[in-house]
């Protein structure tokens, strides 16, 4: 057979093993990335992995756990110090398992276990948008440890004893207090900040959303359940919906520290969330029991 003849079948066979794993047209691709861009808003922008004032997703800012320090990943597509190199399944593993593509462990610093419970086709959406991502060169440092095996023997050891796993639901919800629900518990990850935690960074789920004095960074954290004296029952729904997407609370005043930080973003963040889930997760918070817990 001639080689003119043999060339395009060989082309197309090529073609059948390089076509984008996800399948997707390219209009299709572009429905995708907007809705990862989306929820990437609605994820607070992901701030944990951006320095103030510093490259966007680049990673490297720093975070105290338990015997140890340990610093934010770059996510930007760089294929030496990013994620350019991994897989879309790979990313899939680590944001929603914590296996890493060597099948090391994240750190549940990272927040896999409640990321567990978001709609596969929401988490699918995520990484096209983070595909979008600039690379930037930025080689981090590794986490340290003040004990030897910290890492290799505690994480599973934390996570069999302490970790929670989600059954993600076939598709998000829409609308309504579930609406809210899911967006709390498995994308903005209300609880990871205003929740708090014992010294070995264990959740304590009796007072879930009720403050802390020492949040991320020594941060006070208010109490968002529907407690009278120490909560947010007096606020309405738009006066919660305003904190998310206008930054300012009832007192009109701008919002500070890490909550401003997802809700300005770096630079999407709460802001960019729609009116309609604002609403929403307002709804969710005024429906949770009230737990009564004075932070300030």
């Amino acid at each position: 057979m001639k080689l003119t003849k043999i060339l395009p079948l060989v082309v197309f066979i090529l073609g059948l093993f390089t076509f984008p794993s996800s399948g997707w047209s390219q209009g299709e691709d572009a429905e995708h990335v907007k809705r990862g861009q989306y929820l990437f808003a609605v994820a607070g922008g992901c701030a944990c992995h951006t320095i103030p004032e510093k490259t966007p997703h680049a990673g490297g800012r720093k975070f105290p756990v338990p015997l140890g320090t340990a610093y934010s990943t770059n996510i930007t597509q760089d294929k030496e110090t990013g994620l350019g190199n991994w897989s879309d399944e790979e990313i899939y593993n680590a944001m929603v398992k914590g296996v890493r593509p060597d099948g090391q462990r994240v750190l549940p610093l990272m927040p896999y276990e409640a990321y567990s419970g978001m709609a596969e086709e929401d988490v699918r959406d995520l990484i096209a948008y983070l595909r979008t991502l600039k690379p930037v060169r930025q080689e981090n440092p590794q986490a340290k440890f003040q004990v030897p095996l910290a890492r290799s023997l505690g994480t599973p050891l934390w996570l069999m004893v302490f970790g929670r796993v989600f059954s993600p639901p076939a598709a998000a919800p829409k609308s309504g207090v579930e609406r809210g629900k899911y967006l709390v518990e498995h994308v903005a990850l209300c609880g990871d900040c205003h929740t708090p935690r014992n010294a070995l960074g264990v959740p304590n789920r009796s007072l879930y959303l009720a403050g802390t004095k020492s949040g991320p960074f020594g941060e006070e954290m208010p109490n968002i359940t529907p407690d009278e004296e120490t909560g947010i029952k007096s606020w309405s729904r738009d006066e919660i919906a305003n904190v998310l997407t206008k930054g300012t609370n009832v007192l009109q005043d701008e919002i500070t520290g890490l909550m401003a930080e997802v809700v300005f973003g770096a630079p999407l963040g709460f802001k960019d969330m729609t009116r309609e889930d604002a609403l929403a997760i307002a709804d969710y918070l005024k429906s949770i029991a009230p737990i009564k817990n004075k932070v300030r």
